[in-house]
């Protein structure tokens, strides 16, 4: 066994890191690995051996890697070609780095009751941030992320918040301090609030739901969330549950019950009961709450989403687009893609998509490894993919291997037992996870690239799980159950460094991963690869088993198999010393648990219990599907609390309570083994060394395990085993007395709460099974007697017979079971129906002598006996039997047609009369007929065998014509005899005038089908020598008309005429004419021949194939003549080119003929087999172009002599260059020869290379004499790689381009721009280089000197400057260095210092001046900006200086003048001057002038743009920029004049900030009421910073404060002082605008309006009570309410306006308004109440009894009524006290009451009794003036108008 790095690594991985950053920006370059074994062969040949050897030194890391042998090569069992499979979507970006899937409806719903709630104000509907809504849900959930706000802020993790809400947007540092501001403003008192409710809802100790008084205030908080509930708090009793009445049942178990526990949504409003939720809750949470689907968004919600199907092939391609995207095609180390794996996952380098083919089912889609039901490929040995195939490394064997604890299971559960297949790409990637049910997982790597694994140990999960929980608490909080999804990464970076340990391991193809229990593991893959992972569980698992099943339970999670279960089958069957120690401990806690549990149950009185049925398959695991717990979704295999209330819910025991809400003697226990069988599994682990052990130890056990059971019950305790005796004794009475079905029933009920329990119940497991065998007994006993009673009474005979076989097992002695009188009944039928059995028997023997009546009376006494026996059957059997064979008998017998009778059904009765046994008088007859049938069949048979003549058949057919048995051979007979007559009629048919026909082709079908039928028949036939001649002479004219028909050839028209000869058929018409086209045929044959002999004219071969033509045959020299006359054509097409002697006939696009096609084409000549002309002209042609050939052959030997001559120095002279001039005189000539011919050479190409080198000698040379351009050497040089390769290594050609070269580079350094790129040591270099090339060029080797001297005279003077101090050096020196240095000078520091110099102060007058020109309105130069601003600063340092001395100054305050040189106007109030233009006051206002900066600080209102509306077009200045300015400038090597300047402006600018400072100061620290010391200060403030052109920003700010709060102020005290009340709105305004202006407390004005506005808030309260109390208080009260009111100090006019409301009085009742429903009168507006006026709704037109006089009697009911309700002497008339007004008003209303009656008509007075109308006058003298209705619309909903 092999390892590698377990010492200093492990301390650091098992330690973790030191660091606490929290950057994650290298990756995962620090994780430590993992470690890696290479296993033996031997150590390799067991995987669940080898495992836990190593297991003790990989398990601290929580993964490792297995590098198998090298003789372990698997092959790969997939056809990667036909292979599909499907994938899943990945966005690696949002792994980590994306939002929580909050629903923002849910978040908007929960912030807008938050801000109502606690903030008193609404939501903004719309919150924008860089002009788009801002998502305020993002946002939240992106701050909690990063800790909080004011961990963002300490952090700046702005930034990373801004990614999260705008993902695809810039980020700058302005949008990330607005982000900040956005989320103070909205959000941050929002955040307080959610932190305290979950400090609150996180708190240790539980609060008892039944909290009594002390919860009251959270109970007011919560009562909308929880149901049922009393105001104790204590639980209602329910005793129905219908839901109905219930009103909510809970999504997860269904139920309405337990509704105290019950929490609603408080959006969607379902309900979960807090124990259901996942995972569950301890008490009901303070404030809102939200389920998970309200909490989560659909919409946001992050998964793996199904992708596409792929072959390997496209998968291939997809992947390569993804890694050539990311990395190109460079190579890439394993650092480099971890580092931007991480970084993509951080969300810091963009966006990625990519397709996972992940959990591919192996049952599906196939496995890697060889599998026994796969097809083999070809290419694998047997051999090979046997081994394989039955590897225990083959993951499709692993987890059912020998010691694995899954090998029982019996369900292929996909992942587990069945492994998965990964097909990945580059950065693909398996997410933090552990395996199912803490499972070990195996994973193999089949080919491709490696797969990166990281690792933290088991035992350190829950502080793995912490750390995520805490990086990423958003996404935790919307899904708690987020590391179940396997959809997060974290940087394992993060992790070490919260002291997390965390290992790495690079799988490569062909090694093993283990990830050991709870271990968390995540990673990606480095490209494409295939791999494939399955679980697995050794022993050494169980216990971490048992954890993932409690963990299940916890989280509400269905888990994978039942752990309880497989324990269970494990124990059952064999089991090795290694797996025994962790099953024991396993089953002890399974065992204790449920021990613990039952007893529990029975406690609080669950005593009825029921065993679970049992498997048809214990032996495996999952072969039946148990119930799920409905509220921890967990499987019951062990035991389960049902009720009959829920018939199909069960529980677990630990949430019986939980189940309903019926009493706990309703609920019953289900139990698969009871405690003692469960106890005796245990000890059967431990394997004893006999039977007898073991049942000793198991005794031993039980009796220090007995601990005495009880519970409570009246008057004291009672244990189990008390209970379980007396039951035991009532039990053995109950067998001893009489059966009572109800006394058996009642006592196995009774022992329900027994068998549940350890060995110590056996006893009365023994009892009740002996109560259970004896109640079977006596109910079976009762029911035959019962049966048997229906029997005799039932006529119908529907009720079924009773078995002798039950009745003999009842009454066996050994049965007896019990007390059951009925048994004895039962015996005395037993013997009857044995007495008939006997008979029966008797009756079918052998040797008996019976008639069919004998055995009708046998059979007639078995079906009246109510016990079936057996032999009734068989004497059934044979009488029915005997009944059909006599009806068939006869029905054969009595037949008279044809072929009516079977000959089966003779054979057939023949042998039952044998087995019957019976004499029958129908049997002779039958015999006779038999007779006949078998000798007919028997001659059939004969001729069917012999093939017999045509009459032989017909004479006997006839002799059988009318025979009632139907005999197969003489049907077939028949039949032969039909189909022979049928043919010879058809060959009649077809041989009549068959040489006439035309169809001769039809008439050899016709002939070939006879023939093939002829072999078919069955008697001998004649006709068959005569088809066959007439078929050959038939196909003979077939073919002769074929041959007038198309053309054939000749040797087939002689071979057709000689068959015709032969058939003596050549007299045919047809073969006549056919004989004639042959003669012709034959005389062209022998002329084409001699053509073909001899060379003819062409014109000779066309005529043989004209007349061929017209023939009509092929001849057999026809194709030769054709191809002869084919080639010459061709030939003469090719030589057409050539036969053109001048060449300018030839069309310019064509190209030129070819010389050696010419050759061709001569050669070509000589093998013609036509005479032709041309042929001489070819061979004139080519002799003249072979003699041109060699003459530019001469030519090019003379100058390639010219191209090697040896130049050096200045041997070139002008006479070498004249000859190069005639030699391309010469090439020229002899081109143009050469095309003259207008043929093709292969020298005129050599000749245009020899002509252009030539001109480029020439052109090089010339360079010289003169001096070139640069573009001119470039496109020498260019043109020389564009030279041939033959030429370009002459001697000539080297030097030229030797030369050409370095006046390329010198030139280059004579050029102005490209001295600036070169030094002077590289030019030296040039013209060093310059004497050693053979070329001379002179004039540019001058120029090269005449450079380097300047450059070294530029030199001097620069040092010359920098020589001087900082002060003397000049601005204009250095910019005169600048250009001549930008033109004569070489590239070096010095310039490089210049440049860099002269950019810095231009840089700084920029700067300047984009700071300056805010100030200054109009155009001028930066110096002149800054004298002007100095100026300012000086005015404004006067004003100051003035208001403290006192002295008056010379200078206007609105502009810079002196005062003597203009008019003057004085302030009345500051005492400044100011020019009249600048002020612009009329005559008449210039003796009492107040400037503008005073009234701007008297006024109540500012303006909107603040202070700064006074100024003109002009800005200030901050003084912080001035200040960095002059910080910058310390950077500059010179002083200039605006640096001067600029310093004089900053410290004047300082000094009157310090004024401003300390006048500010003092107005915001001032609380008193006079402000005319605060207002002289602020005026002298304004003044100097209005003048002034630079301020400090943050003085300016406090100087706006100080206006602001000297404005309020002067508008509180006008308010205060106003000669109308202020209203209690107008109070509150105020200060809430002091509130924003941040005036004291202590302040005089802001106290003044706060004392106001409490006592006009206490009065209003209390007015507003007072006008709801429905008339309540006494009117006289009222009317002093209404007093204090009017006499406040503050005006509330809304409320004294609802008291006089109040005050009044209407309706014949007199009461003030009280809400309801009333009705006004259309005559007199009064207003009355419905039920006063005895109406229920309003009437279209309404008037009312005082008005209405009703003369038509209509009324007189209604007055008597009214009458009598008011004239009785309990009723008094409310009243209201009188005051002046009101006497007033009621004096009026009594006129105005006369005047109306006197207008009545006299009729209706008359018809109206005297008292009715002295009522009505009464009431209405008393009723105060009626309001209008318009008045009263707006009081109330309930009143109803009529309008007029």
């Amino acid at each position: 066994m092999g390892k590698k790095r377990l010492g200093e690594e492990k301390k650091k991985v098992l330690m973790g890191g030191c660091s606490d950053d929290l950057s994650s920006s290298s990756g995962s370059r620090n994780v430590p690995a993992g470690p890696v074994f290479y296993p033996s062969e031997e150590e390799f040949k067991d995987p669940l051996d080898y495992i836990n050897m190593i297991r003790p030194e990989a398990e601290p890391y929580g993964i490792c890697k297995i590098v198998p042998p090298s003789s372990w090569k698997p092959p790969f069992a997939l056809d990667m070609d036909s292979f599909t499979f499907p994938t899943k979507t990945q966005a690696i970006h949002q792994l980590q780095a994306r939002c929580a899937s909050s629903d923002p409806k849910t978040f908007a719903l929960d912030y807008n009751r938050f801000l109502e709630k606690h903030c008193g104000k609404k939501a903004k509907k719309r919150v924008v941030f860089e002009g788009e809504a801002l998502d305020l849900c993002k946002l939240f959930n992106a701050v909690k992320r990063f800790g909080g706000y004011d961990a963002v802020a300490r952090a700046k993790k702005w930034g990373e918040v801004f990614r999260f809400v705008r993902a695809r947007g810039k980020i700058s540092e302005c949008s990330k301090h607005v982000l900040s501001q956005l989320y103070w403003e909205n959000l941050h008192d929002y955040e307080e609030y959610y932190n305290r409710l979950n400090r609150q809802k996180n708190k240790s100790c539980k609060r008892d739901l039944n909290c009594g008084k002390k919860c009251e205030t959270e109970d007011e908080i919560l009562s909308y969330k929880r149901r049922r509930r009393n105001k104790e708090g204590e639980r209602v009793e329910v005793h129905k549950v219908e839901e109905d009445e219930l009103g909510q049942i809970c999504e997860q178990c269904r139920s309405g019950l337990h509704g105290e526990v019950m929490l609603l949504c408080d959006r969607c409003n379902k309900g979960w009961h807090i124990y259901c939720l996942s995972p569950p809750l301890n008490r009901i949470p303070p404030g809102n709450w939200y389920c998970f689907e309200c909490l989560n968004s659909d919409k946001d919600s992050f998964g793996f989403v199904q992708g596409k199907q792929f072959s390997l092939e496209g998968f291939r391609r997809v992947a390569d687009r993804v890694k050539k995207k990311w990395f190109g095609s460079a190579h890439t180390s394993r650092m480099q893609l971890e580092q931007k794996f991480w970084e993509i996952v951080e969300g810091s380098v963009g966006e990625l998509e990519i397709m996972y083919g992940s959990d591919l089912d192996t049952s599906v889609y196939g496995s890697g490894f060889p599998r026994a039901i796969d097809k083999k490929p070809s290419s694998v040995d047997v051999n090979i993919w046997n081994e394989y195939s039955t590897s225990p490394w083959n993951l499709n064997n692993l987890p059912r291997l020998q010691g694995s604890m899954l090998r029982s299971v019996h369900h292929n559960i996909a992942g587990v037992m069945v492994p998965w297949l990964y097909v990945g790409m580059l950065f693909s990637s398996f997410c933090w996870h552990f395996e199912d049910h803490c499972f070990y997982s195996m994973n193999y790597l089949h080919w491709g690239e490696p797969k990166c694994w990281y690792s933290v140990p088991g035992n350190e999960a829950q502080s793995f799980e912490k750390v995520m929980r805490d990086s990423l608490p958003d996404l935790f909080e919307a899904q708690p159950d987020l590391l179940f999804q396997l959809v997060t990464m974290l940087n394992p970076s993060v992790l070490l460094a919260k002291g997390v340990p965390v290992c790495s391991i690079l799988q490569e193809p062909g090694n093993f991963v283990i990830t050991f229990p709870r271990s968390y593991h995540g990673g990606f893959n480095f490209g494409l690869n295939c791999a494939e992972a399955v679980n697995f569980a050794p022993a050494d698992w169980l216990p971490h088993g048992g954890f993932g099943a409690e963990l299940y339970r916890h989280y509400h999670k269905a888990a994978v198999l039942s752990h309880e279960e497989l324990l269970c089958v494990a124990a059952k069957n064999d089991i090795d010393a290694r797996l025994s120690a962790y099953l024991k401990a396993e089953l002890h806690r399974i065992y204790d648990r449920e021990k613990t549990w039952r007893e529990r149950l029975w406690r609080n009185g669950i005593t009825r219990s029921s065993p679970m049925v049992s498997r048809k398959r214990p032996e495996y695991v999952g072969a039946e599907e148990d119930s799920m717990c409905v509220i921890c979704q967990q499987f019951l295999y062990l035991s389960a609390v049902g009720c009959n209330c829920r018939p199909l819910t069960f529980v677990c025991l630990e949430h019986w309570e939980h189940l309903c809400e019926c009493t706990p003697n309703k609920l019953r226990l289900f139990y698969r083994h009871t405690l003692a069988e469960l106890n005796n599994l245990l000890h059967t682990v431990d394997k004893p060394d006999s039977k007898e052990a073991a049942s000793v130890l198991r005794r031993k056990s039980s009796a220090e395990k007995a601990v005495a059971l009880a519970k409570k019950v009246k008057g004291g305790h009672v244990t189990l085993v008390q209970l379980a005796e007396e039951w035991s004794l009532r039990a053995c009475k109950i067998l001893e007395h009489p059966y009572s079905r109800y006394a058996y029933a009642t006592a196995l009920e009774e022992a329900e709460q027994f068998l549940w329990a350890g060995s110590e119940m056996d006893f009365v497991r023994e009892m009740r099974n002996n109560l259970v065998q004896a109640q079977n007994w006596a109910e079976d006993v009762r029911e035959c007697i019962s049966m048997v009673k229906l029997w005799s009474k039932d006529n119908k005979r529907d009720i079924k017979k009773i078995q002798m076989d039950h009745i003999n097992k009842l009454l066996r002695s050994s049965n007896v079971l019990c007390n059951e009188p009925g048994h004895f009944q039962l015996q005395e039928h037993q013997q009857e129906a044995s007495k008939l059995t006997n008979e029966i028997n008797s009756a079918l023997s052998v040797h008996s002598e019976i008639s069919v009546s004998d055995l009708e009376i046998l059979s007639a006494k078995a079906i009246d006996l109510p016990i079936y026996i057996p032999e009734s059957e068989k004497l059934e059997y044979k009488l029915s039997a005997v009944k059909v064979w006599l009806d068939n008998a006869r029905n054969c017998i009595n037949q008279k047609s044809r072929s009516s009778v079977e000959i089966d059904m003779l054979y057939k009765l023949e042998a039952e009369i044998l087995d019957l046994q019976l004499q029958l008088p129908e049997t002779e007859p039958l015999t006779v007929l038999m007779r006949e049938a078998k000798c007919c069949q028997s001659r059939c048979s004969d001729m069917l065998r012999n093939q017999n003549t045509l009459e032989e058949v017909k004479q006997f057919l006839s002799e059988f014509e009318d025979f009632t048995v139907n005999i197969p051979e003489l049907n077939l007979l028949r039949k032969y005899y039909d189909d022979i007559t049928s043919w010879k009629c058809r060959v009649n048919i077809v041989l009549m005038n068959i040489q006439e026909r035309e169809d001769q082709e039809n008439v050899v079908d016709e002939l070939i089908i006879l023939q093939r039928d002829a072999s078919l028949l069955q008697i001998q036939v004649n006709d068959l020598p005569r088809l066959e001649l007439e078929h050959t002479k038939a196909c003979c004219r077939v073919k002769a008309i074929k041959a007038f028909h198309s053309k054939m050839s000749m040797d087939f028209i002689q071979l057709l005429m000689s068959e015709a000869t032969t058939l003596h058929m050549e007299k045919e018409k047809l073969f006549t004419e056919l004989s004639q086209r042959l003669a012709v045929a034959m005389s062209v044959e022998e002329k084409a021949k001699l053509c073909l002999g001899n060379k003819a004219e062409i014109s000779e071969f066309e005529d043989v194939l004209r007349a061929s033509d017209d023939i009509g045959i092929i001849l057999p020299s026809l194709h030769d003549v054709m191809d002869e006359i084919s080639v010459t054509n061709v030939w003469l097409m090719k030589s057409k080119p050539f036969l053109i002697h001048d060449s300018s006939t030839i069309p310019a696009s064509k190209a030129c003929p070819r010389v050696d096609v010419l050759k061709e084409l001569v050669l070509e000549s000589e093998h013609l087999k036509i005479h032709l002309e041309e042929c001489s002209l070819l061979n004139k042609v080519l002799k003249k172009c072979i003699d041109w050939e060699q003459d530019a052959s001469s030519l090019l030997q003379a100058v390639g002599k010219l191209w090697n001559i040896d130049i050096i120095g200045d041997e070139i002279t002008s006479c070498f260059i004249s000859e190069l001039e005639c030699q391309v005189f010469s090439v020229e000539s002899a081109m143009k020869a050469g095309l003259s011919l207008g043929l093709e050479f292969t020298m005129i190409p050599k000749l245009q290379d020899a002509c252009s080198m030539l001109k480029w000698f020439i052109k090089a040379l010339s360079f010289s004499f003169v001096m070139p351009t640069s573009e001119e050497v470039g496109m020498m040089l260019d043109a020389a790689v564009k030279l041939p390769l033959e030429y370009k290594s002459c001697t000539l050609v080297v030097a030229l381009i030797d030369g050409l070269n370095w006046l390329g580079k010198a030139l280059e350094c004579l050029h102005p721009c490209g001295r600036l790129q070169l030094e002077l040591g590289s030019v030296e270099e040039v013209l060093v280089i310059s004497e050693k090339i053979y070329i001379p060029f002179p004039i540019i080797v001058s120029r090269l000197r005449d450079a380097i001297q300047k450059h070294n005279l530029w030199l001097e003077q620069v040092i010359l400057f920098f020589g001087l101090n900082s002060e003397d050096r000049t601005w204009n020196v250095l910019l005169q260095l600048k250009e001549v240095g930008n033109a004569e000078a070489f590239r070096c520091s010095e310039l490089e210092k210049i440049l860099s110099e002269v950019n810095k102060v231009e840089q700084w007058k920029l700067k300047c001046e984009d700071v300056v020109k805010l100030s200054i309105a109009k155009e001028i130069p930066l110096l002149c900006a800054l004298i002007e601003i100095k100026d300012t600063l000086e005015k404004s340092f006067d004003i100051y200086n003035t208001s403290k001395t006192g002295v008056a100054s010379f200078y206007c305050t609105c502009c810079s003048s002196n005062v003597e040189q203009q008019e003057l106007l004085t302030c009345s109030v500051c005492k400044e001057g100011f020019h009249r233009h600048c002020s612009t006051p009329s005559l008449e206002d210039a003796m009492l002038f107040v400037c503008t900066f005073c009234n701007f600080v008297k006024s109540s209102i500012l303006p909107r743009g603040g202070f700064g509306s006074l100024k003109a077009g002009r800005k200030h200045l901050e003084l912080d920029k001035l200040a960095i300015l002059l910080s910058d400038a310390n950077d500059l090597c010179m002083w200039n004049k605006e640096r001067r300047i600029l310093h004089q402006v900053v410290e004047k600018a300082h000094a009157c900030n310090d004024f401003l400072t300390e006048l500010v100061d003092f107005a915001l620290a001032y609380v008193a009421k006079d402000l005319t010391i605060v207002i002289g200060k602020l005026c002298t403030a304004l003044k100097a910073t209005e003048v002034a052109a630079a301020c400090d920003g943050l003085g300016i700010k406090k100087l706006e404060l100080a206006l602001a709060r000297n404005s309020w102020k002067i508008r509180a005290g006008k308010l205060l002082e106003s000669s109308e009340k202020p209203t209690v709105q107008q109070i509150q305004h105020y200060l809430k605008e002091g509130d924003a202006a941040n005036i004291p407390p202590e302040d005089y004005y802001r106290l003044t309006l706060a004392e106001l506005r409490n006592v006009g808030l206490q009065w209003a309260n209390i007015a507003k009570k007072v006008s709801m109390d429905g008339g309540l208080l006494e009117l006289n009260k009222v009317f002093e309410l209404i007093m204090e009111g009017e006499n406040l100090p503050v005006y509330c006019g809304k409320e004294l306006k609802l008291l006089r409301d109040r005050s009044m009085l209407y309706c014949i009742c007199r009461r003030p308004y009280d809400q309801r429903s009333m009705v006004a009168c259309d005559k007199c507006n009064e207003w009355y109440h419905f039920d006063c006026v005895e109406i229920s709704i309003a009437p279209k037109i309404y008037i009312c009894p005082a008005c209405d006089l009703h003369p038509n009697g209509d009324f007189c009911e209604s007055t008597s009524i009214t009458q009598e309700r008011y004239s009785c002497s309990k009723f008094e008339e409310p009243h209201t006290p009188l005051r002046r007004s009101e006497l007033r008003r009621n004096s009026q209303i009594h006129k105005s009451l006369k005047k109306a009656f006197m207008d009545v008509d006299s009729t209706a007075i008359r018809n109206f009794s005297g008292s009715d109308r002295l009522l009505w006058r009464n009431r209405k003298t008393l009723r105060r003036a009626a309001r209008k209705r318009t008045e009263l619309e707006t009081l109330s909903p309930f009143f109803y108008v009529q309008n007029s």
